[in-house]
């Protein structure tokens, strides 16, 4: 009887040619299927030492999934053969993030047919008071609960597909009890703040970019990737069928995120107008290109903080780019707009995601209609409901003056606003050995950044003298030595 060979030795077998042949398995496909190498030779020797040479090459082979391997390595190869081909570069990054990072250094070594959900609700509770990697001052210790959850949804996807291949019975992640889901809340400009903001933006020569974006409601990726290509100023259409997004510090084109988002929007006549005044001067393909290369497209990180900079000079509340696409979406159901038209035009998948989303609107526009409706055939005086006025919103139109921005003394470091709730303040000085050093602070408001900043400054230049006149004494004495 032949001796059998163990699993990830490969196979050895003769040929009808005569010849011997050896074969390995290197890894498997996206169905699971094997992929293998092989080689050939005269002698079984000869075959079984090129064998050798093959796994070396190759590496260890990759063992065939089973119920006893660790979870980590089932979310690896879940991952990698099922998912990665299936997302966005900049999911992926995501993805890693928490499957490399928090999944498989944590519950990783666990089999995956041992693995429950008492297990997987430690880990979350862990993951909630200190699963913070980087930022952790500034942050604090815990993840928030959008990560939380988003890191269960991939440890529930991936013992999902283990059930479906019969590795596991039933899935432990269901039935976890999971931090509350909370969305964001909407922060909306007033007229008097958008006008105010249009001439903040004409000041600093972004005011063709947030018009643009006040009058369409696109994505910040969508409006940076658009061409000139893309616009007919004859019928006033403009295609969206690409975005921009950062992969690794560098600028990728990519499809939008889906199918609903590749559209055609009209322009009005007076934003058409404005547009083809602003193409004059414009030598490059993209309607809102780098001003350090026109080859290439504005970078999002770039606008994102340029917002921020003139939402405060022109002295709007501070709001994300995406809350500029609430705007126009309020505005838009206030003046009339249906809300299948308004969900085709800002590239929703369907009619119901922006019912769910404006539905402090929509509840206002369905009493309206239905005491439209009752007066008609009713015949009753029934009063018609107004939209709900938000807060601060008026018509009166303020008074502009330019910012003139304060320029900071030399040697007072800078504050710089990462998002709402949180201010950096960095002094970079050359320290006593001639090299230049980054010292950092944070702060939840401008006015506490900028106090603790000072008293930063103070005590590091303290420290640099101090260290100088170290050096100075060891120096002195070393050359005394010497003599």
């Amino acid at each position: 009887m032949a001796k059998r060979r163990k699993q990830g030795e490969g196979t050895l077998r003769l040929r009808k040619d005569g010849r011997w042949e050896g074969r390995i398995v290197v890894g498997y496909d996206d169905k699971g299927l094997p992929i293998t190498k092989n080689v050939t030779a005269k002698t079984k020797t000869e075959c079984a030492e090129k064998l050798e040479a093959l796994k070396e090459k190759y590496g260890k082979p990759i063992e065939k999934i089973n119920s006893e391997m660790p979870f980590g390595e089932w979310i690896d190869f879940w991952y990698r053969t099922y998912c990665k081909h299936t997302i966005r570069l900049t999911t992926q990054l995501e993805y890693e993030s928490r499957i490399y990072s928090h999944i498989i250094p944590e519950i990783g070594s666990i089999p995956l047919n041992k693995l429950t959900q008492s297990d997987l609700q430690q880990f979350y509770a862990r993951t909630k008071s200190g699963g913070r990697r980087i930022r952790v001052e500034a942050y604090g210790a815990g993840l928030s609960d959008r990560v939380i959850r988003a890191i269960h949804a991939n440890c529930r996807s991936a013992l999902e597909k283990a059930v479906q291949e019969g590795l596991i019975r039933i899935n432990p992640a269901i039935g976890c009890k999971l931090p509350p889901k909370k969305s964001r809340e909407m922060k909306v400009l007033t007229q008097s703040e958008i006008i105010r903001f249009l001439n903040r933006a004409k000041e600093e020569g972004y005011y063709e970019l947030f018009l643009l974006e006040l009058g369409t409601g696109m994505r910040r990726g969508e409006i940076l990737a658009l061409k000139w290509s893309d616009l007919d100023f004859k019928t006033g259409g403009l295609r969206i069928e690409r975005q921009v997004n950062v992969f690794n510090g560098e600028q990728i084109i990519s499809e939008p995120k889906t199918k609903a988002s590749i559209r055609t929007i009209i322009l009005p006549p007076s934003l058409l107008q404005i547009l083809s005044e602003y193409k004059k001067n414009i030598d490059s393909e993209w309607i809102f290109p780098s001003p350090l290369d026109s080859t290439k497209t504005r970078h999002p990180s770039a606008v994102r903080k340029r917002l921020q900079i003139m939402l405060e000079r022109a002295g709007c509340p501070k709001v994300r780019f995406h809350d500029l696409r609430h705007t126009f979406s309020t505005m838009a159901l206030e003046n009339g707009m249906d809300v299948k038209t308004l969900s085709t035009t800002i590239g929703h998948v369907s009619s119901e995601t922006t019912i769910n989303i404006y539905s402090h609107i929509t509840d206002t526009m369905q009493r309206q209609a239905a005491a439209k409706i009752d007066r008609k055939i009713g015949g009753t005086e029934e009063e018609i409901p107004r939209a709900e006025e938000r807060a601060g919103v008026d018509t009166l139109l303020p008074d502009f003056e330019p910012y003139k921005p304060k320029c900071r003394k030399s040697g007072t470091g800078c504050v710089t606003m990462i998002n709402n709730h949180l201010f950096e303040g960095r002094y970079t000085p050359t320290n006593a050995y001639g090299k230049r050093e980054a010292h950092n602070i944070y702060a939840k408001t401008r006015e506490e950044c900028e106090e603790k900043l000072a008293l930063m400054i103070t005590q590091v230049k303290a420290d640099i003298k101090a260290e100088k006149e170290r050096l100075k004494t060891v120096n002195e004495s070393f050359s005394l030595g010497i003599r």
